[in-house]
């Protein structure tokens, strides 16, 4: 802060100069941060709120890396780059107050810099080949379960006839009846919301239970139609977004369709991103990611994954515990050690797999990410770099 001021117009920590008010980027992304860039290349983000820092930090990275997240977590602190901060920035007037209040209230604002030591490109082209061997080895190493399941039978031409009621529908998922559900599925496309219905039951387990048999209805019946399956997840992550309306069980239906037919919905992950820091989805988004990187975890790596890294030191133990089961499926080295430290951590949550509850706790939840870590480093040194099926 500059001397003899209650308040200064903001200025860059590199060069000295005023820097301009941070705007909307061209490009929307992943967080609704304001950027910037002062004439010496430094670039700047702002957190008006002074209490998501870290998101702000990955957000300038990425920016000052040309949006290239692979070239950004690759770089070494004061030696690629320089980083700094200036605190009570008021992002309504642009000025910084030195005292970090203004007209009675608190100003927490933070301008975050960024100033690479070197040029992009040459960054770039220095780590290019390490990328790919990296990419490679992720590909080679990731455990997958995925396989493209076989063609379904056509229906039976008197089935088409037939009409399916919501009874019915009701009767066999209750039954697990997966058999009769596909072939209601395929000739009718009622079928499919019936099952949505059935998601705003008021039992946890029982919600998730359903969303596992919609999964494995969605995975057979997209071998004849897909274009069903599709319109159904465009409809969950519109209802997602209705503020009017409950979305229990959307997002763990969303997460095992796309898991069992990644091949074809496996861009639709990436969306369930959108509803990480919304306070009732936080751990639903973790544990369909989680879910989907079992048996696709390359799809999961396409998507900007490191926008919920700073997950496993969150307060909540259900946040902590189903982050280091989604980081260790898809073998984030970046957070090993975060994820070494949380091993003793005995709060306890519940975690849902294929459908059915298990009690654990986030140390042991901690361990088998570890171990599945270690499982694929073994795999990558003794595996030659070849595609996997998971990389379909």
């Amino acid at each position: 802060m500059k001397k003899g001021a209650d308040r200064v117009r903001p200025w860059c920590p590199f060069c000295g100069q005023d820097i301009g008010r941070p705007t909307e980027p061209i490009e929307r992304k992943m967080d609704e941060f304001l950027l910037g860039e002062c004439q010496c290349g430094a670039v700047y983000t702002s957190d008006p709120t002074g209490f998501n820092v870290g998101s702000a930090m990955v957000e300038c990275m990425v920016a000052a890396c040309d949006d290239n997240p692979d070239l950004a977590w690759d770089l070494d602190p004061d030696e690629d780059y320089l980083s700094d901060r200036i605190e009570h920035y008021n992002e309504v007037d642009h000025f910084v107050y030195e005292n970090g209040t203004a007209d009675g209230r608190m100003i927490r604002g933070v301008l975050f810099f960024i100033r690479l030591n070197k040029d992009v490109a040459s960054l770039s082209k220095n780590i290019d080949s390490h990328k790919k061997q990296k990419s490679e080895k992720i590909k080679n190493t990731a455990i997958s379960s995925f396989t493209v399941p076989d063609l379904e039978p056509l229906p039976d031409p008197k089935a088409l006839k037939q009409r399916t009621n919501k009874n019915d529908v009701e009767k066999w998922v209750r039954e697990e009846n997966i058999d009769a559900l596909v072939a209601a599925g395929l000739v009718n496309t009622r079928t499919l919301r019936f099952m949505q219905r059935l998601l705003y039951a008021p039992d946890e387990s029982e919600r998730y239970h359903i969303a596992y048999i919609m999964g494995q209805v969605c995975r057979r019946i997209s071998t004849r139609r897909p274009g069903m399956v599709s319109d159904l997840l465009h409809r969950m992550y519109e209802s997602c977004t209705d503020s009017a309306a409950t979305h229990w069980g959307v997002l763990e239906a969303v997460a095992y369709v796309i898991a069992l037919r990644a091949d074809i919905f496996g861009a639709f992950t990436r969306h369930l991103l959108l509803h990480r820091n919304i306070p009732t989805s936080r751990v639903q988004v973790l544990w369909a990611l989680g879910t989907i990187a079992e048996h696709s975890p390359n799809v999961v790596r396409e998507t900007p994954i490191y926008s919920v890294f700073d997950m496993l030191s969150h307060a909540d133990p259900a946040t902590r515990g189903h982050a280091a089961r989604l980081f260790g499926r898809i073998n984030a080295m970046e957070v090993r050690s975060q994820i070494e430290s949380l091993q003793d951590d005995d709060a306890e949550l519940t975690v849902y797999e294929k459908g059915l509850p298990h009690r654990t706790t986030v140390g042991s939840l901690a361990q088998e990410a570890l171990k599945t870590m270690g499982t694929m480093a073994e795999n990558a040194k003794a595996a030659p770099l070849t595609l996997s099926n998971a990389a379909l």
